[in-house]
């Protein structure tokens, strides 16, 4: 008899479902950086047109400041003094931009991306994600800033009546150089950033709404960049010399060819 109730037990208990299976999420762009140069099938570098913020470097497209090398991205800036763009605009620094307009967007899923900052007041390297047309009309995702301080990070959201000293920001305390995985989870009502997957920040659409109209139901790309001073930096350490956002510390410390900021890898993933 008790053999007989045990295995009766054992059969109730095996009744009960679990539910239907979660589907694994569908990866629709993976860069592990893994080659000897940036895959230009997947990334576009971009040079220095028209500038904003107040920024003090132009973009170039060049090995020398963006390269792919022992398994990841690395963007460093350097120093040149009076450097022109094809414009005629003179800059001090060079730098790194690249992005994915045109070759690959998505609507609603995860953005994610492990980097690893470099110290240094002004040093204003992002990763985000920004839609097709007129800014800010067309919606952009921080998922991850920083202006050198190594204490933190924030997130934000720029939109139509929410741009430029968005209220949609928060700073998150971490130490951005040390490897940390900076993400945001998009759905039709709801961003969540997360930083190794803990939670940040949430901003649902009626939050938005109180601002502006929501901008983020159309496709974004995505752009890892480095900047250098202007008007985020300069908004947090003041510094006016010798360049806006950008104390001589930083100045000497590009100088002497030290800031890098590293990327393992880049991914987007649907459920």
């Amino acid at each position: 008899m008790e053999l007989r109730l045990a295995v009766l037990g054992w059969i109730c208990l095996g009744v009960a479902s679990p539910g239907p299976a979660r589907e694994a999420p569908r990866t629709i762009f993976a860069e592990e950086f893994s080659g000897s140069a940036l895959d230009r099938t997947k990334w576009n570098v971009i040079v220095t047109g028209r500038t904003v913020n107040n920024e003090q470097q132009a973009y170039v497209d060049s090995t020398e400041v963006v390269s792919v090398r022992d398994g990841h991205l690395e963007i460093h800036p350097i120093y040149s003094p009076g450097f022109k763009t094809p414009e005629g605009r003179a800059f001090d620094f060079i730098s790194g931009r690249i992005d994915t307009r045109n070759k690959v967007s998505f609507t609603y899923g995860t953005a994610a991306a492990r980097m690893k900052l470099a110290k240094g007041d002004g040093l204003w390297p992002a990763f985000w994600a920004l839609g097709d047309g007129r800014w800010p009309d067309t919606g952009e995702i921080d998922i991850m800033e920083n202006v050198g301080d190594a204490t933190w990070m924030s997130v934000a959201l720029h939109g139509p009546g929410y741009f430029g000293d968005t209220p949609l920001v928060k700073r998150a305390p971490v130490d951005t150089t040390r490897w940390h995985t900076y993400s945001v989870d998009w759905t039709r009502d709801l961003l969540i950033f997360k930083v190794d997957g803990r939670v940040i920040y949430r901003v649902t659409r009626a939050e938005v709404e109180k601002h502006g109209r929501w901008a983020f139901d159309e496709p974004k790309h995505l752009i890892l960049n480095l900047a250098l001073g202007g008007g985020y930096p300069q908004g947090v350490n003041k510094v006016t010399s010798p360049y806006p956002g950008l104390p001589e510390t930083t100045v000497t410390s590009i100088k002497k060819g030290e800031p890098r900021i590293l990327v393992d890898w880049v991914r987007i993933t649907m459920s």
